[in-house]
């Protein structure tokens, strides 16, 4: 996708965004989100600075507090910052809806790891943490399907590589945060990089789950509390 292509369908949404949040047709809005589409894609978007995520199937109370973090420059991105500043709670909360609403097909898989050891090591942290340093399993909040749950925890499943690593390291500089208690904050800082590198290869290599929905509910009894952004009166 050319920078001109991005800029242009940016600024659609801009416009889009300044009309009134009306209660709109589900064709609408998806005619209001094509600058979202745009650079997002259905099922992402390799591109030359990186990649975009899929933002189709995940929770809805996942994509509202992501949103309401660029606002909040708890995560940052140049354009995701700019674009959802002055965006209502509202009208976020119904951008996340119709996002939810999407389940286009998964990508394949990568190739497991060629090191059984990085191999064992990934499979060990995402399907039983390390007690030894206080890290709790992925999958005590991410769900056995790896798939999210509801409200508001995100799939790790159908992600590369490198963009795990990219969004673990960003909590780990503090280039990326949630409302607190920030639990990922506090899990990233007791992997070591070579336990990033294990998980993010070993999560990226899973063959996707017959049913890649999010669970209907978060754990029970989850390891660590995490902040979360309730979603907004109407």
């Amino acid at each position: 996708m050319t920078l001109v292509a991005r800029t242009i369908g940016l600024l659609g949404l801009l416009m889009a965004c300044l009309a009134p949040a009306a209660a709109l047709s589900e064709q609408a809005m998806a005619e209001r989100l094509r600058a979202c589409t745009a650079c997002h894609g259905e099922d992402a978007i390799e591109i030359e600075e990186g990649y975009v995520p899929r933002i189709q199937g995940k929770p809805a109370g996942y994509l509202y507090n992501q949103l309401r973090n660029y606002q909040a420059m708890r995560r940052r991105n140049d354009t995701m910052n700019h674009m959802v500043r002055h965006l209502s709670d509202v009208y976020l909360w119904e951008i996340a809806e119709h996002f939810a609403g999407r389940t286009p097909p998964y990508p394949e898989p990568a190739t497991p790891p060629a090191n059984p050891a990085v191999a064992e090591r990934g499979r060990m942290l995402v399907r039983e943490g390390d007690p030894g340093a206080d890290v709790p399993a992925c999958q005590a909040c991410h769900g056995e399907r790896l798939a999210g749950a509801l409200p508001a925890t995100p799939g790790l499943i159908g992600l590369p590589r490198h963009y795990i690593m990219g969004q673990l390291g960003a909590w780990r500089e503090g280039e990326r945060r949630a409302a607190a208690p920030d639990c990922m904050a506090a899990i990233v800082e007791r992997l070591s990089p070579s336990d990033i590198a294990a998980v993010a290869a070993w999560l990226a290599s899973r063959p996707l789950p017959v049913d890649t929905d999010p669970a209907p509910a978060a754990a029970v009894d989850p390891p660590m509390e995490c902040g979360s952004i309730e979603e907004p009166a109407r």
